[in-house]
């Protein structure tokens, strides 16, 4: 495990606390959604986005009832168990039992995030019990 690698996705991400949240954006202090925040992650670690996804809606995956995001964290990021989650790791939720994941995070400790969530800005907050139960996914940064 490259312990710089983690340390720099979580310095990265807590860079982004208190951008607004907007839709499908990525500028830091500007406007981030989920996404937008670890693909910035993803950007500032290995210097260019791993690919460009493709205009989405806010309800995306009600619709589509395709599995995108993990699809896509699959192809870039190393997928490892929820109870080996630690800090630096991707976290992809289930927001209601039985639906597509549609909601990522990154871990700054076993019990703590950083996310965008729309009405409020990128935050730092605890991993509660509420989130973790909506677990669906976790995945690791390659090198971490």
């Amino acid at each position: 495990m490259d312990t710089e690698i983690r340390a720099r996705v979580v310095a990265a991400a807590r860079e982004w606390a208190g951008t607004p949240y907007h839709h499908q954006a990525s500028l830091k202090h500007v406007g981030a959604d989920c996404l937008g925040l670890v693909r910035a992650v993803w950007r500032e670690i290995y210097g260019q986005d791993a690919e460009a996804p493709p205009p989405y809606s806010p309800d995306w995956a009600e619709t589509s009832q395709v599995e995108t995001m993990l699809e896509a964290a699959k192809r870039h990021l190393c997928e490892i168990a929820i109870e080996d989650r630690a800090a630096g790791d991707v976290a992809i939720f289930r927001l209601k039992q039985g639906t597509v994941a549609k909601h990522a995070a990154i871990l700054t400790g076993a019990n703590t995030m950083i996310h965008a969530m729309e009405g409020v800005p990128v935050a730092e907050v605890a991993l509660s019990a509420w989130w973790r139960r909506r677990i669906a996914a976790v995945f690791r940064f390659p090198g971490a």
